[in-house]
């Protein structure tokens, strides 16, 4: 059988535990040695008080037991274990050799009449536990020796005696060797089994860490529930899927002491009543926004010896989630069309413009002129928008020419809100604060008109009918330009945050989704950054409302990707 210091693993692995078991039983048979040293003390000074003389019992023989007690003591606190199954060298000297040579000289003086043979079962089982097979076969042969020598001088003194004496001596050495062979062999076997035991709890601990990465790290939300409904582990989509309230509650949490989580926890009960996997689509309504649609998944766990000890696992979808990967896969579909749908459209556009440049030049009616001038700057803007839209959906994030023109924020601004508002009637719920001191900004004044609409249109869409309920702002700070538009509706939810600027995420089911996409998009190929915040706004009465903002690339500073902003696009 295989010793254990020969397995590379075991040493490895019992090292990386401070008190192991062989440490415990090191410190046992350490503290055996002290108990015997105390015992055999107190014995041989008791017989020296009450019989010394008679027994053959003299001060040094107490001297004796008396140092034998120090040097156990003295390994007991001072000494340190060796690895298990080791040749115990270090420590043979002060551990092995004091038992040996203390109780062999007790049994060769027979001190008090008395049979000292039985304590040499110790050191020879601390030799085959602690230390290595050679070394326990080397303590029984040096106990035999011992016996037969003790045997031998008896012999001396009784010759009759002899034959009994060495055979009595051979069978104890017989036995001890016995001991030594099977106990080494178990203790080898229970080093392995233990050093085995430890690399398997090692390998479930890692795998557990790694199963709780996994899980915290997963897109869709894992809830574990059981069959009181208590919630044994979520992971944090979950908690961001279960609201609020799973935020600032303690663990664990219970589905059924939460009005908008008892779906959930009816869900959980069919669950475990049916021993079936159930589906679901629930509302999780907790007050804040719409109620969040969730598609849930349950699966019952397998308990081996008590049906009551199984757990639920519950996995919850966002179907608005869901519903923006469909919308971005028909995207990306949509885009491999787009070759073929830009040559059809411009072939066609590019044949009006020709025919109408070549029809204004006959016609003379005032009237005729003005209707040929709408054709060509129809024209003109539908192209642009074919354009815009082919480079969107190629991801197509080419920077503005070297040469560019900047315009004067304050006044395309100042212009673009007043049409605005004009054509929606919201001049009342419009207020301006223009104070970017003339900055020009490296943009196309077609583009900032589009992001800026856009982000008026949406602040429109959720503020109130208050006076000042939009607010556009404009300012400088050092060298960048911002440009602010602020509204005071109601917070955005976290999941809408988290996708607000993604093509084709709309909290509404009447919106396309690429509003807030195409403004960052030609933020991008400017070099401006666009985001979002609750803020609060400024003016006579100050509230807390959402906000974009648009920060400008500044002068002679790289484009996008290069830029050095704080905030960025969520």
């Amino acid at each position: 059988m295989a010793n254990p210091a020969s397995i590379p693993w075991v040493e490895s692995t019992l090292e990386l535990i401070g008190d192991t078991p062989f440490e415990r039983l090191w410190r046992g048979f350490m503290t055996a040695r002290v108990m015997i040293a105390l015992g055999l003390l107190l014995l041989v000074a008791t017989l020296s008080v009450l019989a010394g003389s008679s027994l053959g019992i003299n001060d040094w023989l107490v001297g004796l037991c008396g140092a034998y007690l120090a040097a156990t003591l003295a390994v007991r606190m001072l000494a340190h274990p060796q690895p298990p199954g080791s040749a115990f060298d270090p420590q043979w000297v002060s551990t092995i050799g004091v038992d040996l040579v203390a109780f062999s000289t007790l049994q060769f003086l027979q001190a008090g009449n008395i049979n000292y043979g039985p304590l040499f079962a110790l050191p020879v089982l601390m030799a085959a536990v602690l230390g290595s097979r050679l070394l326990a076969l080397g303590t029984a042969a040096g106990v035999t020796l011992l016996l037969l020598a003790e045997a031998w001088v008896m012999a001396l003194q009784a010759p009759q005696d002899l034959a009994n004496r060495f055979l009595q001596a051979g069978l104890t050495g017989l036995g001890y060797f016995a001991v030594a062979v099977l106990v080494n062999q178990l203790a080898a076997r229970l080093a392995r089994e233990e050093a085995a035991a430890r690399q398997s709890r090692q390998a479930a601990r890692l795998q557990a860490q790694v199963n709780e990465l996994v899980i915290e790290n997963l897109g869709d939300g894992v809830l574990v529930v059981d069959a009181d409904g208590r919630v044994r582990t979520a992971n944090p989509t979950a908690r961001m899927q279960l609201g609020d309230a799973a935020g600032v509650r303690d663990q664990p949490l219970v589905l059924t002491g939460h009005a908008p989580w008892k779906p959930l926890a009816e869900l959980a009960r069919k669950t475990f009543v049916a021993e079936v996997a159930q589906r679901a689509e629930v509302a999780i309504d907790d007050g804040v926004g719409s109620p969040r649609r969730v598609h849930v998944r349950t699966r019952l766990t397998a308990a081996q010896d008590d049906p009551a000890h199984s757990l639920c696992v519950m996995f919850l979808q966002d179907l608005r989630e869901l519903e923006a990967r469909l919308r971005t896969e028909k995207l990306a579909a949509m885009g491999r069309m787009s070759a073929a749908v830009a040559h059809e459209i411009r072939n066609p556009l590019a044949a009006i413009v020709q025919a109408n440049a070549l029809l204004e030049e006959d016609l003379v009616d005032p009237a005729q002129r003005q209707l040929s001038e709408m054709v060509r700057q129809n024209a003109r803007r539908l192209a642009q928008i074919v354009d815009e839209i082919l480079n969107i959906s190629r991801v197509q994030h080419e920077g503005p020419a070297a040469t560019m023109l900047k315009l004067a924020l304050d006044e395309s601004v100042g212009v673009a809100c007043t049409e605005w508002a004009a054509q929606v009637g919201a001049g009342n719920q419009l207020e301006l604060s223009l104070d970017c001191g003339g900055a020009a900004v490296p943009f196309e004044v077609d583009h900032l008109r589009r992001v800026l609409i856009n982000l008026l249109d949406n602040a429109l869409r959720y503020a109130t009918a208050q006076p000042a309920s939009i607010r556009v702002l404009t300012e400088r700070l050092g060298r960048e330009a911002t440009l602010r538009v602020w509204s005071d509706g109601p917070p955005l939810e976290a999941a809408v945050r988290q996708h607000l600027f993604e093509p084709f995420f709309s909290s509404e089911s009447r919106s396309s989704g690429l509003g807030l996409y195409i403004c960052r998009e030609l933020c991008d190929r400017h070099g401006a950054q666009i985001g979002y915040r609750r803020a609060i706004g400024s003016g006579a009465a100050p509230r807390q409302g959402n906000e974009f903002f648009v920060v400008f690339r500044p002068d002679g500073a790289a484009l996008a990707g290069s830029s050095s902003f704080d905030t960025i696009a969520a």
